[in-house]
């Protein structure tokens, strides 16, 4: 890279185009976020409410499907950025999409919703894992600034999620729907303007690729690829769990195949065993957007002062908790030294508090109905996203962190697309967990993923020696 990406000038004397890619990742997650924070909500509010009509076990599956989709993209996004468009391209036509379904969605007819979903994990695949590739090449090779550089990154995308329920849930829930739609739209917008206005802060060094001469025939193959998917999708919809099972197990097996038998191969086997507690810690964790946002607008009182809140404004506790506490968890780890948990047993830990907050807010459903259906204080809400902040932050970051450290050099990119694949598989399952709301007691419902999760965690506690040893060496 060039010495003009990587001089100072800018945030902390950071490159001057951190502050640009800054505002981009928290725009576009305040646009995400935004739209999350009313997206169930709005499809199962009744026709003469404004919403969509839904029962809840279809609008939670198609948020299990757009949630699990947008992080899946990642992959081919990244792989079209490489092929195709070049970062910075990808990024720009990746918001511009992500834009277009926001104001899809605002629409507020129905295949214009449908479209504006296809449309938003379109560019959220293009834009996602490529601004962060960004980042990274905003710094030359050992530069000491760079992890620093990532956590300012880091706190740009949970300022985002925190404003964005406060804004575009206070719009969409007290106003119109709509209006909510479009906030996040013009957030989004907001976003590509600073991004185009900044380009130049972000210097050469090969952020501004070329399309390759062979564009047609790879646009060729990613659209005849993107129709047998659709197709696939179509024909296969109802075997889908044992597809995805089916094709989990196919990537695994193809990824040991990749590697050198002996560390390498042991390496990625205990990748494949974080990988699956992962998925189920994000299964857990991404009900926070469908069943407990249900429970939040149903079971929770939404009052301050005699004022009524909108009940998308839970959504903010949890950001805000990683603001406040991503600090004090980067202090700890150093603190404890020699005596810093492993990378296992930091995911135990991480099952074991998710799995807590679903036993609190067990108790405050059991609460409710045991009182007719009342609603309850929103503390057990509060308590939980505080509980579900610790298992984040003993789990995401490690797992990004680990990842870098045990997958092969040469593959490590689609080791991290395997990582947003844990992602995908947790919020596709979690949309099914949801689906159970409304049809199966509350109690019952959050005290059996407080049971998985627990057991879960319990399992990996037991396995944390085994994995080390397939870690050959890897903290």
């Amino acid at each position: 890279m060039s010495e003009a990406a990587s001089v100072g000038g800018g945030i902390g004397g950071h490159p001057k185009g951190l502050s640009t890619l800054f505002f981009t990742e928290m725009w576009e997650r305040f646009s995400y976020y935004g739209m999350r924070s009313l997206l169930i909500l709005f499809m199962v509010a009744s026709p003469e409410a404004g919403g969509l009509g839904f029962d809840t076990a279809r609008a939670a599956g198609i948020y299990g499907l757009y949630t699990g989709s947008v992080y899946f993209t990642a992959i081919p996004g990244g792989w079209i950025a490489d092929r195709l468009l070049g970062l910075r391209r990808a990024v720009f036509v990746g918001g511009v999409l992500i834009a277009l379904g926001h104001y899809s969605l605002a629409l507020g007819l129905l295949p214009f919703f449908y479209v504006g979903l296809i449309l938003i994990v379109m560019g959220t695949g293009l834009l996602k894992p490529n601004i962060s590739s960004i980042v990274g090449q905003l710094y030359a090779e050992g530069d000491a600034r760079r992890d620093a550089g990532f956590s300012i990154f880091y706190m740009g995308i949970n300022l985002g999620a925190f404003i964005s329920p406060l804004v575009c849930g206070f719009l969409g829930q007290k106003i119109d729907w709509h209006w909510g739609f479009g906030a996040a739209g013009v957030g989004m917008t907001l976003g590509l303007v600073q991004y185009v206005l900044g380009g130049a802060r972000l210097g050469e060094a090969g952020l501004l690729r070329q399309t390759p001469s062979d564009s047609a025939v790879v646009w060729a193959k990613v659209v005849a690829t993107l129709a047998g998917i659709t197709a696939g999708l179509y024909l296969l919809w109802d075997y889908r769990d044992l597809v995805v099972l089916v094709a989990t197990a196919a990537l695994f097996w193809w990824l040991l195949q990749q590697a050198a038998p002996g560390v390498e191969r042991k390496r990625i086997g205990a990748i494949m065993v974080l990988f699956v507690f992962a998925t189920l810690f994000w299964a857990a964790f991404e009900q926070a957007g469908s069943s407990l946002n249900l429970f939040a607008d149903q079971r929770t009182r939404t009052s301050l002062f005699g004022w009524d809140f909108p009940s998308s404004w839970f959504q903010s506790v949890q950001p805000l908790c990683i603001i406040l506490l991503a600090p004090v968890f980067a202090w700890l780890w150093l603190r404890l030294g020699r005596r810093e948990p492993s990378s296992p047993a930091k995911f135990a830990y991480g099952l074991l508090f998710v799995g807590l907050g679903f036993l609190v807010v067990a108790v405050g459903a059991h609460l409710s109905e045991t009182s007719g259906g009342a609603r309850v204080s929103p503390m057990w809400l509060i308590v939980l996203y505080f509980l579900h902040t610790l298992g984040e932050l003993s789990l995401s970051p490690v797992g990004l962190s680990t990842v870098t450290k045990l997958a092969p050099q040469r593959i490590v990119g689609l080791m991290m697309g395997v990582w947003f694949l844990a992602l995908s598989l947790g919020n596709f399952i979690g949309g099914s967990v949801a689906g159970f709301f409304g049809r199966f007691p509350l109690p019952q419902l959050f005290g059996a993923v407080f049971l998985t999760t627990a057991a879960s965690a319990l399992v990996l506690a037991l396995l944390v020696k085994p994995i080390r040893n397939l870690m050959a060496g890897v903290h």
